[in-house]
């Protein structure tokens, strides 16, 4: 049984400002606001919240299917992604268009300003989710995409009984409320940061407490502060683990989000699926760009043992394929 992925496949641009952003902004000019930032550096990097998520399960002995459209410039892209252990398959070019694009500049304190320009993205909603029921799907991740596609894919998932992960996060603001709440009631899983939760209670109209009732999993990250994993049966406040360096945190929820999910699919205990999270984002953040970490599962086990307890539980990762 597979996870299936789908959400946008892009490149990221990525660009460091050698200085704070909040230094140029005025409180009290926002209704006017006009700001240029010379950076130091700038990187193309594969993104792409679909891929990134697909990147570490990959890495973490998954076989994820990739659901999405591309443009005329993924081939190069495609051929990475297949020697990594992700099936792109069921990922469409789009003549004429160019994959979807994410321009993100990050100041000394890893804050971000961003654009996004959608591309092949636009045309997501020519994919149906029943294209992949021959892999027999145990789970679709709905993350940020094309907001008609991400509407449909909730309404096919539910309308074919395949449990699926709700990840509004940046598409919180471009979905409309009646989408919004379609998808967090038909959702087995809620994902997002705890300023998107905030969000999505304004956006839905549901209170913190129905928006955890709604699923059977309630994920927020905070963070520096870690993660916050919620269940009608219990609650697990997850740490970081401290990183050994900080290099850059595009990709860092797309990285928790893999972890969490192979934790997931081994049916591991939801504290340790968290910690599986909290690793990977790890992982991710100590690199620059979304899909420049690697490791093995035996390197991931051993550094996850020397943070956590896992009573022996993550054997399964070494043992099944």
């Amino acid at each position: 049984m597979s996870i299936v992925c789908t959400g946008s496949i892009a490149y990221d641009y990525l660009m460091s400002f050698p200085g704070h952003f909040r230094e140029h902004i005025l409180p009290e000019r926002l209704d006017t606001i006009s700001l240029s930032f010379l950076v130091d550096t700038m990187v193309r990097q594969r993104g792409g919240t679909a891929p990134n998520i697909a990147y570490t399960l990959a890495l973490l002995g998954e076989k994820p299917l990739l659901v999405g459209t591309v443009g005329v410039d993924f081939e190069e892209y495609r051929a990475w992604l297949n020697a990594k252990g992700v099936d792109t398959r069921y990922v469409k070019v789009i003549p004429g268009k160019y994959t979807a694009s994410f321009f993100a500049n990050t100041d000394l304190d890893n804050n971000q300003i961003a654009s996004f320009y959608t591309g092949a993205m636009a045309n997501a909603s020519e994919i149906s989710i029943s294209e992949v029921l021959p892999e027999n799907p145990s789970l679709v991740v709905i993350s940020p995409n094309d907001p008609a596609a991400m509407a449909q894919y909730a309404r096919q998932s539910r309308e074919l009984g395949i449990p699926y992960l709700y990840d509004p996060s940046q598409q919180v603001v471009r979905l409309s409320h009646e989408d919004l709440r379609a998808g967090v009631d038909g959702a087995t899983l809620l994902f997002c940061n705890e300023y998107e939760f905030e969000l999505l209670q304004k956006h839905t109209g549901y209170t913190a407490d129905q928006l955890r009732d709604a699923v059977k999993v309630l994920v927020v990250t905070l963070g520096a502060d870690g993660a916050l994993i919620h269940t009608a049966e219990n609650e697990w406040r997850i740490p970081v683990v401290k990183p050994e360096k900080i290099a850059d945190p595009t990709g860092v929820g797309d990285a928790f989000r893999g972890g969490f999910l192979r934790g997931l699919h081994l049916r591991l205990p939801m504290e340790f699926c968290g910690q599986m999270g909290a690793l990977a984002a790890t992982y991710c953040l100590e690199q620059s760009g979304p899909q420049n970490h690697n490791y093995t599962r035996a390197e991931f086990v051993s550094r996850f043992r020397k943070n956590f307890n896992d009573q022996g539980v993550l054997d399964a990762l070494l043992t099944i394929g």
